[in-house]
């Protein structure tokens, strides 16, 4: 193994802030940082910050991949970025052991403060096969390249079953599609797969294969869309039904097995805890998280419940005289723990901000000295919520501006009903037409750049009246 060079130019007069990933949380950090007060570093193995609310449209086709993120070096004033993973943390001498992605290449980069934002990774369980199957039959749905990945393999397997040497049975199991979880990720896959079927399969693509074609949801837990208010859960489940989707509650997948058809070809299956199975040609895995390999092999104090980086409501890892900062996905208050919501990770990282451009840098990180509380900074909100309008904390909390899932090109659901950004006792919860414009307006107000800002609605027009792309490339 190759072995670790420093081969980074020397600490700036500023603090240097060394940022780990590029996900909601280590974005909202690294565009709002006081580049004048601080030498801001960014390392992580994606060059871009992906829009995951847009990714399942993605992986059927309805958006295209270059809409939905925005190049890290687009960052005004940025230090360096660094297209790496971080492999080891020594808090003693505050450096990050780092390898590069291309060559393996290994470095160090020194740091005065360190922000832990590297999210984590899809939780298999262990389930027998899942592992084995990836990029073959299974797939993720958390990454870019994973919505590459599903769309090829849907149209690979519409593709297969329209040559006439497969059979009856193969061409049955090519087109059975089934989603594993029954989160918002998964359920917004599932509509946009469906509006694919039916707008794009049935009339004009694939019409002869449609008939044959069949999509489950599988989820462990008693409802889909857990967190959501119960009405709209069974109006989501009802309409899944009405496109022919079958949602399979209650019950898990036991393992994916590899066997032989009756006409001698390969076959793979799900096998459920009620017994039953389903032969199927793509699997779509969305159901839950894990810690990735830097968190769990780190020795900064976790959580005893999922293995997150334990974080202080500074969101500070406690015993490291504030020099560590953890968010998103990865970091919990041994508390009250969030839940991993893109909407968390955002407001995490704009209360950093805050907390580093207002009140940090004037203190030494280089001093032996603790790092003071912050004083009060205004709430982390964004758009269309003026911040103005919250009292100010030191502390961060977390205001929820609700949930929200579509259905596809023509539909959605909004749930209120826990939201903290309104100051009514009035929490509305509506679904249809009316959700889906306010998915699609409270989404398009998230862009960073205006040019993303043009090309989702005019993809999303094109999908409408022209269709989706069905080339394989």
């Amino acid at each position: 193994m190759k072995p670790f060079v420093t081969g980074i130019r020397g600490m700036a007069s500023r603090p240097r802030v060394v940022i780990l990933g590029t996900g909601w949380g280590g974005n909202k950090l690294a565009r709002n940082l006081d580049k004048s007060k601080f030498d801001v570093r960014l390392v992580s193995p994606a060059n871009h910050f992906l829009f995951t609310s847009f990714l399942p449209s993605t992986a059927v086709g309805t958006l295209e991949f270059r809409c939905i993120q925005e190049p890290v070096r687009t960052i005004k004033d940025l230090g360096e970025y660094y297209q790496a993973k971080a492999r080891q943390i020594d808090t003693n001498r505050k450096v990050v052991a780092c390898e590069e992605i291309f060559k393996g290449e290994r470095f160090e980069l020194p740091y005065d403060y360190l922000v832990l934002g590297v999210g984590c990774k899809t939780n298999t369980f262990n389930t027998p096969g899942v592992s084995e199957r990836e990029v073959k039959e299974v797939f993720f749905l958390k990454h870019l390249y994973h919505a590459r990945q599903i769309r090829s393999r849907v149209l690979e397997c519409f593709e297969r079953a329209s040559s006439p040497v497969v059979s009856e049975e193969e061409r049955r199991r090519l087109l059975s599609f089934v989603v594993v979880g029954g989160g918002p990720t998964s359920c917004e896959f599932t509509s946009e797969l469906s509006d694919f079927l039916r707008h794009d399969v049935s009339r004009w693509a694939y019409p002869d294969l449609a008939p044959l074609v069949r999509v489950s949801v599988v989820e462990a837990g008693p409802n889909i869309l857990g967190s959501f208010d119960q009405d709209l859960i069974d109006y989501y489940g009802a309409a899944l039904e009405q496109r022919g989707v079958s949602v399979r509650t209650a019950t898990a997948v036991k393992a994916i097995e590899e066997c032989e058809s009756d006409c001698g070809h390969h076959s793979t299956r799900a096998v459920l805890g009620d017994g039953t199975e389903l032969p199927f040609g793509t699997l779509v895995w969305s159901a839950g998280l894990a810690p990735v390999k830097l968190v769990a092999n780190c020795t900064l104090p976790k959580h005893e419940r999922g293995g997150r980086v334990v974080v202080d409501a500074h969101l500070r890892v406690p015993g490291l005289g504030g020099r560590v900062f953890a968010f998103g996905d990865c970091a919990a208050d041994e508390a009250s723990p969030l839940p991993p919501l893109a909407s968390v990770a955002e407001q995490q990282g704009q209360y950093l901000a805050d907390c580093f451009n207002e009140h940090y840098a004037s203190f030494d990180p280089r001093s032996d000295a603790e790092l003071p509380p912050p004083g009060l900074v205004a709430a982390p909100v964004a758009i269309p919520f003026p911040r103005f309008l919250y009292s100010k904390s030191a502390d961060f909390k977390y205001r929820s501006p609700g949930s929200m899932a579509s259905m596809g090109l023509f539909g959605g659901v909004v749930d209120m009903s826990k939201a903290d950004v309104i100051h009514s006792s009035a929490r509305p919860t509506f679904s249809g037409f009316v959700a889906m414009l306010t998915w699609r307006g409270g989404y398009l107000s998230k862009q960073l750049s205006w040019q993303n800002m043009l090309l989702v609605p005019m993809f999303w027009f094109k999908s409408m009246v022209f269709g989706r792309d069905i080339s394989r490339f």
